[in-house]
């Protein structure tokens, strides 16, 4: 049910006061996920115009904030998408042979992983190391790319990620194993070994 209207027409608070009542809240949203103020600032601009596009639509089921940062997370990974040469869908059983190639028939590593000596803690606020995480996400196949987001970046519930992306619940588990298995791969790659 929709909220009460607005003088405008629009369900209270309308588009005029979005930037007021929730703009800082988005700009935080983006700048954590993105650590580049001016490129934040851009996609909440672009989510807010979406939005307003798409309000005749909106149907109240939600907050109109939690709407808008639904927004905001699309945005956000449409960027990723575009600035970091994704691979395409079609590739994605190529890149699954390679991972599964890493493991034996019982699911144990053919090459066991080298141990970590690092905190990830630090490495993660180090913005070189943020870049090359970005890097491998963007390595991924859309699908385990979006549902590793969704998951350990936007922290949402793997039953609300099956409903969302219409996958059932094993096969979610399979794709963010998967897209964990290649993260680790390229990060011991591209960050930890670089030093070594």
């Amino acid at each position: 049910m929709k909220s009460e209207a607005h003088k405008s027409g629009y369900p209270a608070p309308g588009p005029e006061q979005w930037v007021e009542l929730y703009g800082d809240a988005m700009y935080r949203y983006a700048l954590a996920r993105l650590f580049d103020p001016e490129m934040a600032q851009d996609l909440v601009q672009e989510a807010l115009v979406a939005a307003l596009d798409a309000f005749k639509r909106f149907e109240g089921k939600s907050s109109i904030k939690t709407w808008l940062i639904a927004i905001l997370k699309r945005k956000i990974v449409d960027h990723f998408r575009r600035t970091q040469g994704r691979q395409p869908v079609d590739n994605f059983d190529e890149v699954v042979a390679r991972i599964d190639s890493m493991f034996d028939d019982t699911g144990h590593w053919t090459v066991k992983p080298n141990e970590w000596d690092v905190n990830p803690v630090k490495a993660y606020e180090q913005q070189e190391f943020v870049d090359i995480l970005h890097q491998c996400i963007a390595k991924m196949p859309d699908r385990l790319a979006e549902i590793f987001m969704l998951r350990e970046f936007e922290e949402i519930s793997t039953s609300q990620i099956c409903h969302q992306l219409q996958i059932t619940e094993s096969n979610c588990w399979v794709m963010l194993y998967r897209a964990r298995m290649q993260l680790r791969k390229c990060l011991e790659t591209n960050w930890l070994n670089e030093g070594q």
